[in-house]
């Protein structure tokens, strides 16, 4: 019975992970590097099992991709102060802990990460308005087909799974697969990106 389950998954993930948009994940890469050769700031936020995804995207992004000689990419998981969030939480409520946070830190041109299952959090879709109100670029980490927070976002890699475990499955897959490549691209020097001209963002022109 165990047997069968665990191959079910893991059939099931397979499936899910073929159906990744790759084009979605290049232009989101593409994103991210346009904001490092600009210097701009990273953030990733999540709850859940999502908050321990943008815990360890920062750590691959922050750490993992530091290359001798080059700059290093400005990247913050908004999960990991424990006393912050939890202040705010108590004091002002949970669905504003991360827009709280990003008024101190967040500038024109950031980057502002969104990891959700459901897409439907408060505290995440707040985060998204957010980010957008401020000029930055807010990009989704979807699943269950991407709810409100799909067409709130400026970029989206939306997952059609109802499956919880697998869509954060997958959200890890994306964050190691962008992390190597981000690494990669900084070792040798990439500099043009793909960004159309026609990118909301005029600032980004």
């Amino acid at each position: 019975m165990g047997r069968l389950h665990i191959q079910n998954y893991l059939n099931q993930l397979a499936e899910i992970l073929s159906e990744v948009p790759v084009e979605k994940v290049e232009r989101v890469m593409e994103i991210i590097y346009k904001a490092y050769t600009q210097n701009r700031q990273v953030f990733i936020l999540g709850n859940g099992g999502s908050a321990a995804t943008a815990s360890h995207f920062c750590c691959d992004l922050g750490k993992g991709s530091i290359v001798d000689g080059k700059p290093r990419l400005r990247v913050m998981s908004l999960n990991d102060n424990t006393a912050l969030l939890t202040a705010y939480a108590n004091d002002i409520g949970y669905e504003s802990v991360f827009v709280e946070q990003m008024k101190n830190l967040l500038q024109e041109g950031d980057i502002v990460i969104c990891i959700t299952a459901s897409g439907n959090s408060p505290n995440v879709l707040r985060a998204i308005d957010f980010a957008n109100e401020k000029g930055a670029i807010s990009i989704g980490f979807l699943g269950f087909g991407g709810g409100s927070a799909r067409e709130m976002v400026t970029e989206h890699i939306t997952l059609e799974s109802q499956n919880y475990g697998q869509v954060e499955d997958i959200h890890m897959v994306l964050a190691h697969s962008i992390s190597q490549c981000f690494r990669e691209w900084v070792e040798k020097g990439r500099v043009e990106t793909e960004i159309p001209e026609t990118m909301i963002h005029a600032h980004w022109a």
